[in-house]
C-alpha cells in the first residue's frame, strides 16, 4: 500500500518532455521534504532531485541538472518533477518519497520511509 500517489510517465523520444507528480496526504506533505528516484533492473535506488518542506532549497544529481526541475504546490499536496530533453539513459522506473531528514540525507533513498508505487518512464532513441 504505498503512501505516496504518482501519475504521469510514459514512452517518450528522446530530447522530448515528460511531467511527474506525487500527491502526499496533507499532514505527509507538510512535514516533509519530497524527492525523486528511480531505478533500473540490476541497480541500486539512485537519487534524481529533491526538494525541502518549505521549497527553499533544491538538489539534483549531476546527470539531471538543467534538464530537470522539481517543485512543489501546498495547495494540491503534490511535487512534481518536469523532465526535458530527455535521454535514453533516464529510462527507469522512477519513484516519488517523502522523508523528515536533513541536507545530508535527503539524497540517501534508505532514509525515506514513505514512497509512492512508482512510474515507469521510457526514451527511446
Amino acid at each position: 500500500q504505498a503512501h505516496l500517489v504518482q501519475s504521469g510517465g510514459g514512452v517518450v523520444q528522446a530530447g522530448g518532455s515528460l511531467k511527474l507528480s506525487c500527491q502526499a496526504p496533507e499532514r505527509t506533505f507538510a512535514t516533509n521534504h519530497m524527492a525523486w528516484f528511480r531505478v533500473t533492473p540490476g541497480s541500486e535506488r539512485e537519487f534524481v532531485a529533491a526538494i525541502t518542506r518549505t521549497g527553499g532549497s533544491t538538489y539534483y544529481r549531476d546527470s539531471v541538472k538543467g534538464r530537470f526541475t522539481i517543485s512543489r504546490d501546498s495547495a494540491k499536496y503534490t511535487v512534481y518533477l518536469q523532465m526535458d530533453n530527455l535521454k535514453p539513459e533516464d529510462t527507469a522506473v522512477y519513484y516519488c518519497g517523502a522523508t523528515l531528514g536533513n541536507s545530508v540525507t535527503i539524497r540517501n533513498w534508505k532514509t525515506y520511509p514513505y514512497w509512492g508505487q512508482g512510474t515507469q518512464v521510457t526514451v527511446s532513441s
